[in-house]
């Protein structure tokens, strides 16, 4: 490896590991509502390949990272947004985990809140996609990932409180403590999409 090998950019590099994360999270993130539809082994085994499918691609992009001095973004966000979107299917993958080991069947808001995280994946996908040719197209694409988030917030809270309007038995308080943990998976992945977001935008700013 030459002088020039080691100091000239890897964008095309940094940018297609990226986006292949990103296509990974976004194939988690439709599993996952595929499972919440569909509850099966095998649509939960597409959960977590899609999962271990994006780790490794993050540990690829680390490794580009530690051994290239120039980058097309800030090496500090390039590490941020990977990180960001591989939390994302993490969720994805933890909260199938724990509704096969605790037993617990897809309701209404686990559903919704599925539906919103897939679409806010895409919009993810879509915004790295676009980011090196496109980056005011990249910034629409964040901001539609923003307004996703605060969507499934407002499922969050609404599913919370429907938690503590059924019986007073021991039975519900399971469930509630169950639920609780499940709805708390899906809204960190809604946080964790919502610093994919702001990190894309804030290398857009730098673009521009």
């Amino acid at each position: 490896m030459g002088l020039w090998d080691i100091f000239k950019p890897r964008q095309d590099r940094f940018v297609r590991l990226l986006v292949e994360q990103a296509s990974k999270t976004l194939e988690g993130m439709e599993a996952l509502e595929e499972y919440m539809n569909n509850t099966g082994e095998e649509v939960a085994k597409r959960v977590s390949k899609a999962e271990k499918e994006a780790d490794e691609i993050r540990r690829i992009l680390i490794d580009e990272l530690n051994r290239t001095f120039v980058t097309p973004f800030d090496r500090e966000d390039i590490f941020a947004l990977s990180r960001a979107i591989d939390d994302v299917v993490d969720y994805g993958h933890t909260t199938v985990d724990e509704m096969l080991i605790l037993d617990v069947k897809p309701n209404p808001y686990l559903r919704r809140m599925a539906s919103l995280l897939r679409e806010a994946a895409e919009e993810i996908y879509l915004a790295i996609c676009r980011l090196e040719k496109h980056p005011n197209v990249a910034n629409d694409h964040a901001v539609q990932a923003k307004a996703l988030e605060n969507r499934v917030e407002r499922v969050y809270r609404e599913a919370i409180a429907e938690l503590f309007h059924g019986p007073e038995d021991l039975h519900h308080i399971m469930d509630m403590l169950k639920l609780r943990e499940l709805y708390r998976h899906l809204s960190n992945a809604a946080d964790r999409g919502d610093e994919a977001a702001n990190v894309i935008l804030n290398i857009v700013v730098k673009m521009t």
